[in-house]
Parts: C-alpha cells; structure tokens; sequence
C-alpha cells in the first residue's frame, strides 16, 4: 500500500470517476447511496450532488449493530437512520469513509438487512488504510493508504473560505491504551 502524503479531494474524485464510469456503463441502474453516518454521510451526500442521482439519498447509523459496541460505547452525536426509500429489491451503493477492519460495514449491513432484503449491495469508500479483520471489500475506493499501528485517519471538512463539501484528512496518532493488569 502507498504510504505517501494523501490528498482528500484527489481521493474523492478517484471515487466520483469510478461511480460515474459503472452509471455510464449501466445506465439502466437505478442506485441508491447510502452514508453511514458521519463521515460516510458526508461522502454520499457529496456524490449524490455532484453525479446528480435521481434517486432518494440514505443515511444509516451502525451503532447499535457494533460487535465492540461495549468497548466503543455510543457516539457523542448518535445521528438516526433515515431511509426515505422501500430497501426490499434496491440497488444500494453503501458508502462509507475509512474502510479499515471491516467491523462497521458488517455493522451497517445488518443495521440494513433490518430495512429489508436489497437487490443488491455494493461498497464505496473514500479510503482503504487495510488491516482487514473480515472479508470485506470495497467495489468504488478512492485510494489506499496504509498506516501504522497507533495511528489513524479523522476525516474532516476543509474549513472556509474554501469551497464548501471539501475534505481533508489528517494522520492522528491514537493513545495507547495501558495494558490490563
């Protein structure tokens, strides 16, 4: 994996070409994206935008769906699930921002197949960091980073005056945690 500077809004365009090259390929499909909240939200809000879909746009919230929900706790800002579309037979694109175990597409689909049983799913991500834990793999990705142990990628809006919707991500180094006694 490419451990070079990463440029959020290079990443982003990367993934909008991909979704616009498979609508372009097919364009009989009738996709609905989906976010998982927060910054997967944020990237399909975006994409929904700018490659003009017709359809209903998602935002699900895969908390309560958490294998580590124990460990994690629940957000400080628990945002709702809002489907405004029958999931049963959809066409989803479930979209999400870092894509690094896995565990919170797992979370996310089973949030999902609570809704109803889609026609089909596929998974877009800004960025792969790897470090799978399940078998998960993303169809749409903008780019792939890896990082090491002890650190992480936030996603975050570039602040004004910069043109409104822009990413930006930053390499943060997580604490670590005392060992158990």
């Amino acid at each position: 994996m490419n451990t070079a500077p990463l440029d959020a809004e290079a990443a982003y365009a990367a993934l909008r070409a991909a979704l616009a090259e498979t609508l372009a390929a097919q364009p009989e499909r009738r996709i609905h994206l989906i976010g998982i909240h927060s910054g997967g939200a944020w990237v399909a809000r975006r994409l929904h935008l700018d490659l003009k879909l017709p359809t209903p746009l998602g935002a699900l919230s895969s908390a309560f769906h958490r294998d580590d929900y124990g460990r994690r706790g629940l957000p400080a800002e628990m945002k709702a699930t809002d489907l405004p579309f029958e999931i049963g037979g959809a066409d989803i694109v479930l979209v999400d921002d870092i894509l690094y175990t896995g565990r919170t597409v797992r979370a996310a689909l089973n949030e999902l197949f609570d809704f109803g049983r889609p026609a089909r799913v596929e998974l877009a991500v800004l960025l792969d960091r790897g470090g799978r834990e399940l078998p998960i793999e993303a169809r749409y990705c903008g780019a792939r980073h890896a990082l090491r142990p002890g650190q992480s990628f936030v996603l975050s809006h570039v602040p004004e005056p910069a043109p409104a919707g822009r990413f930006r991500l930053v390499i943060e180094d997580q604490e670590l945690q005392p060992a158990a006694r």
